[in-house]
């Protein structure tokens, strides 16, 4: 054990001799690994951090929840040129599915709108995330109030001029003041503000409920119509928790091709789309990017490999006559063997370490100016030491094992 040691130390020692004496040329080689860590955990910690993100912002949503409409979340083996063609889904089949399907707990009518501008006397609240719904909404997005209540079923029907404003909008268009019972101005006319919503904080997807204004969807559809390009229209669905969701979607479709005169063996124009399906999409993506980091960091520690190779050959021929002298006073294949090798995993060690910190400068660099959690993890960490000692081992075995099979005698005269 003692000696083990001993060799460890000794190749330590060559090892930051090695960077003393030759500074330019052995930084050079271990740029190689420093560039194939860093690239690899870089994207892995990116990775990770992405999808502890997204897991952590679509934990409140239900795996369950449906949305029916003209597009796929995820791939789809129907053409493009077809599926642009598909017709928006109405508020007549969004109502006769509610009243057909049994295990419909909640139902919403809704259009994907984009961000608008928000006044309120000489208040302005911009790229306010406009949400027309029905009134179930509130149990499928899971808002929670801060003050006032959510429009009920009759004001979503009807089409009654109120509106749910998030907490930052609120802030905004009222400072100091409470927004409840006053009006704001949204597509050239007023809304009477009944309910605000509890504060979330910051999140990525879908901006959150904090920049979000929710309108009875009839309103919208009266102000604008049904068929507008620019926004479409989703129905969305949650069956109750004891319903088997294949099932469910096999209904909803076969009711919605029935509703719609779709005779046996015409397409399905439209789309039935569980949100878990887009969580195993995202997942597949995250897998993909983590295997696209890897095909590309692979490159660049493929060349630090041969970077180090080649500093530990140069090392064999410089150090052949204390070889010889080694070998000459007893030393055993194995011991010569075993303190190259070391040597070579101390220097790519080195390397993969650099990298590493790299990463961590940037990950906190990230972090507070993007205030995004950019999170090296103790894995990663890990995983990036064991690649680099996984490199110098295999980099160093051809010159250790030259060093090795090294005879003493010549040896020792290769140097006088």
């Amino acid at each position: 054990m003692i000696l083990y040691f001993r060799l460890l130390l000794s190749s330590f020692q060559f090892a930051v001799n090695a960077l003393r004496t030759n500074k330019l040329r052995t930084l050079l080689s271990l740029l190689g690994v420093t560039v194939g860590i860093f690239s690899i955990i870089a994207v892995l910690a990116a990775v990770d951090s992405m999808d502890r993100m997204l897991k952590s912002e679509l934990s409140g949503f239900d795996r369950n929840m449906i949305y029916v409409f003209n597009h796929s979340f995820g791939p789809s083996e129907i053409p493009r040129w077809k599926i642009d063609q598909f017709p928006n889904v109405t508020y007549e089949e969004y109502d006769y599915l509610k009243r057909n399907l049994k295990e419909v707990e909640y139902a919403s009518f809704n259009f994907f709108v984009g961000s608008e501008n928000m006044k309120a006397d000489r208040y302005y609240a911009n790229d306010v995330i406009v949400r027309p719904c029905s009134s179930d909404m509130q149990y499928l997005d899971n808002v929670k109030m801060a003050s006032g209540r959510f429009f009920n079923e009759a004001e979503a029907v009807n089409g009654s001029a109120v509106i749910v404003i998030g907490n930052e909008i609120a802030n905004t268009l009222f400072p100091g003041q409470d927004p409840l019972g006053k009006s704001v101005r949204l597509y050239g006319r007023r809304f009477a503000v009944i309910g605000v919503l509890d504060k979330q904080g910051a999140i990525s997807i879908g901006g959150g409920h904090d920049e979000t204004a929710y309108i009875p969807v009839n309103l919208f559809r009266q102000m604008f119509g049904d068929n507008i390009k620019a926004y479409t229209p989703v129905i969305i669905l949650k069956p109750n928790d004891r319903t088997d969701i294949k099932l469910f979607e096999d209904d909803i479709t076969s009711k919605l091709r029935s509703f719609r005169g779709l005779k046996v063996g015409e397409d399905t124009n439209f789309f039935v789309n569980v949100f878990g399906g887009m969580m195993e999409f995202l997942d597949n993506i995250i897998s993909q990017m983590n295997l696209v980091g890897w095909i590309i960091s692979m490159f660049s520690l493929l060349v630090g490999g041969f970077g180090i190779a080649n500093i530990m050959f140069v090392s064999v021929k410089e150090r052949t006559h204390l070889i010889g002298i080694q070998k000459a006073i007893g030393a055993k294949r194995r011991i010569i063997l075993l303190q190259f090798l070391f040597e070579s995993i101390i220097l790519a060690l080195i390397g993969g370490l650099v990298g590493i910190i790299l990463v961590w400068m940037i990950a906190q660099g990230v972090s507070v100016l993007l205030d995004f959690e950019f999170v090296l993890s103790f894995f990663n960490v890990v995983l990036g030491l064991g690649l680099s000692m996984i490199i110098g081992l295999i980099s160093g075995y051809l010159p250790a094992r030259s060093a090795a099979k090294l005879d003493p005698v010549e040896a020792i005269r290769s140097g006088m």
